[in-house]
């Protein structure tokens, strides 16, 4: 997998100023003078720290490739106009390897928008599943629409909340957490702690997935680790990329990622065909890195 495919979405961040009204639209032209390729942020102070007001998302476009930014160096989201349910990113792909485990979950809760990515693919494909959307940032999710993020109904919701604050209390409401947690300073600070993973642990349901997207290279990423290890116990395994440069942690509440037939590979009735072919390559990985954990 080459580093220009392996990077990382927007995501629920602390402190923002609640401003959609300047979103911006560049050029392709303006696109060319600046590394296309997705990047993901280093993990930091959250967003507006030290007084610095939080960077306002905005879009480029790029012949059928759609993008969002905080800044033009740095892709949070990509999207091909032509297919805008396909997971064109493969950490993504990565993520949803919990269908190897829970492929018919009940309730998915995402922390993170973005450009809505997971949420689309899982709203296709996985018919039966609630899912609820956790995004801080109302300016991302003023731009749901250029991305053909789906609108609320009874399966599907985007919740704008501090991702450490609505889940703070929460009990088993989910099967699936999936953590994609990046700003335009890189993850918060409430989104990385023990007492974050904590509580990811008590709003899953017994033998729940969490999925979490870390950046390999960050200089606490093993301390991160261990924060979720202190949840989770050993019951988790981490897939890192090629490039080595992103990281995601699977960690269960149960025993489930020792499940035999996770081996297996066998797409389960509840996935579509044209979903499982565009998840398989990776999937593989996935099982291969569960084996050797």
């Amino acid at each position: 997998m080459a580093s220009s495919s392996f990077k990382a979405r927007i995501a629920s961040r602390t402190g923002s100023d609640n401003q959609t009204d300047i979103l911006a639209v560049v050029s392709s032209a303006s696109m060319s003078r600046h590394d296309p390729s997705p990047s993901l942020p280093e993990p930091s102070q959250p967003s507006g720290a030290g007084g610095e007001p939080p960077l306002r998302p905005f879009i480029q476009e790029s012949g059928t490739t759609r993008t969002l930014h905080f800044s033009e160096k740095v892709i949070q989201s990509r999207m091909s106009t032509l297919n805008p349910d396909a997971l064109d990113l493969e950490y993504t792909r990565m993520m949803m390897g919990f269908v190897l485990f829970t492929p018919a979950p009940a309730d998915i809760l995402m922390v993170g928008l973005g450009g809505g990515s997971l949420a689309k693919f899982c709203y296709r494909y996985l018919a039966r599943s609630r899912i609820e959307v956790v995004e801080i940032d109302p300016g991302v999710i003023a731009l749901r629409d250029a991305f053909m993020v789906p609108r609320d109904d009874a399966r599907f919701r985007v919740v704008q909340a501090d991702a450490a604050d609505h889940l703070r209390g929460l009990r088993d409401a989910a099967d699936v957490l999936l953590l994609d947690g990046f700003g335009d300073a890189g993850i918060p600070d409430a989104l990385c702690s023990a007492e974050f993973y904590a509580d990811c642990y008590e709003a899953l349901r017994d033998d729940g997935i969490l999925v979490i997207n870390f950046h390999l290279n960050h200089p606490k990423h093993r301390d991160y680790l261990d924060r979720v290890r202190e949840s989770f116990g050993a019951s988790m395994f981490e897939v890192v990329d090629d490039d080595m440069t992103n990281s995601i942690v699977f960690a269960c509440k149960g025993e489930r990622l020792d499940d035999p037939a996770a081996a297996e590979l066998k797409r389960p009735e509840s996935i579509p065909k044209d979903a499982w072919r565009q998840l398989m390559p990776t999937l593989r990985v996935i099982g291969a890195t569960r084996e050797l954990k």
